[in-house]
């Protein structure tokens, strides 16, 4: 890849620089960053070249600048709140109808021991994560399955530690679906999420296969020792008081609302979701690999899933309602909506910021003409690292790892993306490689698996009845020693 020309930094690029700086001490004291990221697209507006005579001109540029980059960074995420959101209601209508527990229920035949529930548990979550995100995935995954698996022996920490690695770590990081992550942080760096999207699953499934085997390394030896025992018939959860602990922690739903008895069509519906999604994966995986000229990805496949699940949630509400479903739906899309934007209305002004650092959002904000204020720097920046492979990679995994600490792990993934195209770009490294190593990192942290006051882990620990803090001081060894081992992986596949 080769450099840049390098460029005439201005002040803008400096204002830019600082704000970047500005977050970073925000993050540092647990603050949002979101007023420092408007701040920094106002400045960035009334410095900007454009043909606007006198200051009042100029100042109410700057304002509609402001909005035009929270535009442009909702515009650039839209397509995946929407495929989030149809994916929640389209859960919330088999809830309805007790079809949700009757699609994971047959994994507890598998759970008849400690172990075996533990990866029962995991895979089960991840598998859930993967096209119903963590956060609804774990109040479907652990009500179910929890108490089965506590009372096969596995201890409540060792529940937590499965679906939380599995889910909120290893599928969130990759988010192989829905691919949210993946675009957000591709989206900052201006490269393909297609492109991206293998980097991110192999980081992804290294770091989780290395926090995995300590973690269970771990467990086993506190179970053998004494430290952590088998819980007592009286300690296990009920599933419906695991629900109740769930709620407090999930977003979705307030208020625990007692279990609905299966419909007469949940059985179908428990079997045809999963295997028609799973249809859909598969479809676009073979096609990507054997037949690439009709390849489906992007926002092809995003297109693909999210009109999916739309079939499925009308036809399930129907199951579930009848010709009730006309005003039943209103209320699951209702609910998908407001989980989708929870999620992403923090993102979207932080997003807005670190877009205007690649020079194709910038021109569409600013104007034609406008820098790319970040790809500027990191090309300069770039000259001085001179290809410094060691650097770049665990420079970027520590950046992640900070900018996760905020407990959202997606706030982060704009600037991790900006860096990644900036400086690799600069350097002359793959930014790919790069970016997926960076968003890996973030989102484990704090997607999280190690920031206790991370809403993942407070989801986990709450499902299971243990301490998010007990969680972390589980996770910590297990998981930084994975991104220890992706950023050796990551250096032999840049060199």
């Amino acid at each position: 890849m080769e450099q840049l020309e390098q460029v005439q930094l201005t002040a803008s690029h400096w204002v830019f620089l600082l704000v970047i700086l500005a977050i970073f001490v925000s993050i540092g004291f647990r603050k949002g960053v979101i007023i420092p990221s408007i701040a920094g697209i106002f400045m960035l507006g009334l410095l900007a070249e454009a043909p606007h005579d006198g200051a009042l001109n100029q100042l109410i540029f700057a304002v509609q600048v402001v909005f035009r980059a929270l535009l442009n960074a909702g515009i650039e995420l839209f397509d995946i709140m929407l495929v989030i959101a149809l994916m929640v209601a389209m859960l919330k209508s088999l809830q309805s109808q007790g079809a949700d527990r009757l699609m994971v229920a047959p994994m507890k035949k598998l759970m008849i021991g400690p172990w075996t529930a533990f990866f029962v548990l995991g895979v089960t979550m991840y598998i859930a994560a993967a096209f119903f995100w963590p956060t609804p995935a774990v109040a479907l995954v652990g009500t179910v399955l929890i108490p089965v698996a506590m009372q096969v022996g596995l201890p409540a920490i060792g529940a937590a530690m499965a679906v939380n690695l599995f889910g909120h770590g290893m599928a969130l990081s990759a988010d192989p679906v829905i691919q949210g992550a993946s675009r957000l942080t591709a989206s900052a760096a201006g490269i393909e999420t297609s492109a991206l999207l293998p980097y991110t699953l192999l980081f992804s499934i290294t770091v989780g296969v290395v926090a995995i085997t300590i973690a269970c390394l771990n467990l086993r030896r506190d179970m053998r020792s004494g430290v952590l025992q088998a819980p007592q018939t009286d300690e296990v959860f009920t599933p419906q008081s695991v629900g109740a602990a769930a709620v407090e922690a999930d977003t979705i739903s307030k208020t625990p609302e007692p279990e609905p008895a299966p419909g007469p069509y949940a059985r179908f519906f428990a079997v045809a979701v999963p295997v028609i999604l799973i249809g859909v994966a598969v479809l676009m995986i073979y096609r990507a690999l054997f037949v690439p000229d009709q390849a489906i990805q992007g926002g092809g496949a995003t297109a693909l899933l999210g009109g999916t699940a739309t079939v499925l949630l009308v036809l399930s509400s129907f199951a579930a309602h009848g010709h009730h479903a006309l005003d039943g739906i209103s209320s699951y899309t209702r609910e998908g909506f407001f989980f989708a934007i929870k999620i992403f209305a923090p993102i979207i002004p932080i997003a807005g910021f670190f877009f205007l650092g690649h020079p194709e959002h910038s021109a569409q904000v600013i104007g034609s003409g406008s820098a790319g204020y970040l790809f500027d720097i990191g090309n300069n920046i770039g000259r001085y690292i001179d290809g410094n492979v060691f650097l770049l990679t665990f420079g970027m995994a520590f950046i992640g790892l900070l900018t996760g600490m905020d407990g959202s792990g997606f706030s982060g993934l704009p600037l991790v993306g900006s860096l990644s195209g900036a400086l690799g770009t600069g350097a002359g490294v793959d930014v790919h490689v790069l970016a997926a190593l960076g968003q890996v990192a973030a989102i484990f942290a704090g997607g999280g698996t190690l920031a206790a006051w991370a809403f993942g882990v407070a989801a986990d620990a709450g499902i299971a009845g243990v301490s998010p803090a007990a969680l972390v001081r589980r996770n910590f060894v297990p998981v930084i020693s994975g991104i220890v081992v992706a950023c050796g992986l990551a250096i032999i596949l840049m060199i």
